[in-house]
């Protein structure tokens, strides 16, 4: 079993920046792809973007591209979100969660990851 572990929320003002961290608890990142996804009270789980290690690929929703960048750091087993120019849509609770890497793709869902973390709050506000 995977555990991801999300870090990194907090308030943010609107146009600023932040760097959430996700950090795989077994395993490597050769193994797994690691999706972003987030949810505002009163609103469905949205995706946000995924990474494939191994395929050295990744993929962002409409929302967020140009934006928000994924990165990994396999020696640390860590998937890193960074997300400029933010919005007040963009508060929400952040989730990382790790699927096969043939999951992450340009249509990438939330159903296929399997192990998901406790979330990060990300507040924008002035």
């Amino acid at each position: 079993q995977v555990y991801p572990v999300e870090s990194g929320g907090g308030l943010v003002q609107p146009g600023g920046s932040v760097r959430l961290s996700c950090e795989i608890s077994r395993g490597n990142l050769d193994s797994y792809a690691v999706g972003w996804f987030r949810q505002a009270p009163g609103t469905e789980r949205e995706r946000v973007s995924c990474i494939s290690t191994i395929h050295h690929s990744a993929y962002y929703a409409d929302s967020v591209k140009g934006r928000f960048t994924i990165s990994d750091d396999k020696s640390k087993n860590t998937v890193y979100l960074q997300m400029t120019s933010v919005q007040a849509e963009d508060t929400a609770i952040y989730y990382c969660a790790t699927t096969l890497p043939f999951f992450c793709s340009e249509n990438f869902r939330a159903a296929d990851f399997g192990s998901w973390g406790q979330g990060t709050q990300v507040t924008v506000s002035p």
